[in-house]
């Protein structure tokens, strides 16, 4: 895990995004590539690029394919996350700030 970062629910995604992956980049400064989701897409892409110096690639279902489909890269973000709700504390939302819950993530 490069970085964790939790927000209020009222925070958008692809704002999360830009305190996230600038986050991972200090932490992580030979970081080139990142995967994300649809949710992520438009301005942030560019934004990513020009602060970050990284390739944000949206993964998108195959053009012409209708109902389910398996997406690339899509089964480590959905591993990683049922392995942190398989832990009982981080089921449910008892903490009371934000800092809390990353705290919980990552041990400090």
């Amino acid at each position: 895990m490069v970085v964790v970062l939790v927000t209020a629910a009222s925070v958008q995604d692809r704002d999360g995004g830009r305190l996230a992956l600038s986050r991972a980049k200090t932490v992580m400064p030979s970081m080139v590539l990142v995967w994300a989701d649809g949710g992520y897409a438009g301005r942030l892409v560019a934004w990513v690029a020009e602060h970050c110096r990284m390739t944000l690639d949206i993964v998108r279902k195959p053009k012409g394919k209708v109902g389910f489909s398996v997406l690339p890269h899509h089964w480590l973000i959905e591993r990683t996350l049922a392995w942190i709700v398989r832990c009982r504390r981080l089921d449910h939302d008892y903490e009371r700030l934000p800092a809390h819950s990353e705290a919980m993530i990552t041990g400090q």
